[in-house]
């Protein structure tokens, strides 16, 4: 029996194609002129056929999988994304270098919110939990929206293992963005510190929460007790 290949999963994905979905999807992914999702092209599968898809090819090898990382539709992104996120849980040491080292190479490729929260928190924060952490102050240097919003949530692989401090460091850094993508990001990242550690959260907003942009602020404290969300919307 042969091994299902690159262009058996595409044709599969174009055999699934939903115009008229897509069409509604390319507007909530904000695909217009001058909108953070421009250009972006739709097929109109659904999530849960893509991860069903990504199971079922997820013996894909790396070159392929890259491929689909960068192939012009979103939903063959998405896929190929999500089988290297299964890969990773399954390999070993030399093996999730590889697919981190590719996933930061392809990042051009991890052009919207979706592709970057469902993908990096397992790919490039599981793989930084034993190594140094600059990449990520790297990334957040860059002037690109995707590689920033990728060094924040990243940070939700070491807030699951009680480390907060480089989500503290880096939401320091974003706390002048101008983009409301950013804002939501780094507000989610500070309220799953809260969920799990409210002091440290407070003591963080305690230094930036007057300065800090409105929605990031709603986001962080969103969990927090009735009492303490109105003291920090008040200020």
């Amino acid at each position: 029996m042969s091994h299902p290949t690159g262009a058996d999963l595409l044709a599969r994905i174009h055999s699934l194609a939903d115009p008229t979905r897509a069409i509604a999807v390319a507007r909530f992914f904000q695909t217009g002129p001058g909108q953070y999702g421009e250009g972006d092209q739709f097929l109109g599968l659904s999530m849960p056929q893509q991860r069903r898809l990504a199971r079922e090819f997820r013996s894909l090898p790396l070159p392929a999988v890259e491929q689909l990382v960068q192939n012009p539709w979103h939903d063959c992104r998405s896929i190929g994304l999500i089988i290297w996120t299964l890969q990773f849980a399954k390999v070993g040491p030399a093996g999730r270098q590889a697919i981190y080292e590719r996933y930061l190479l392809n990042r051009r490729f991890i052009n919207n919110w979706d592709l970057v929260d469902v993908t990096c928190p397992t790919i490039v924060g599981g793989y930084l939990l034993t190594q140094d952490r600059e990449p990520l102050y790297d990334l957040v240097a860059e002037a690109h929206l995707w590689s920033q919003r990728m060094s924040i949530v990243s940070t939700l692989a070491f807030i699951r293992k009680g480390q907060f401090a480089d989500t503290f460091a880096l939401a320091e850094q974003l706390l002048s963005h101008r983009h409301d993508l950013i804002h939501k990001a780094t507000g989610w990242m500070l309220r799953e510190v809260g969920k799990r550690n409210e002091d440290a959260l407070e003591e963080f907003l305690a230094d930036h929460a007057p300065t800090m942009p409105r929605t990031m602020l709603r986001y962080a404290i969103e969990k927090l007790p009735p009492a303490r969300r109105q003291h920090y919307l008040s200020q």
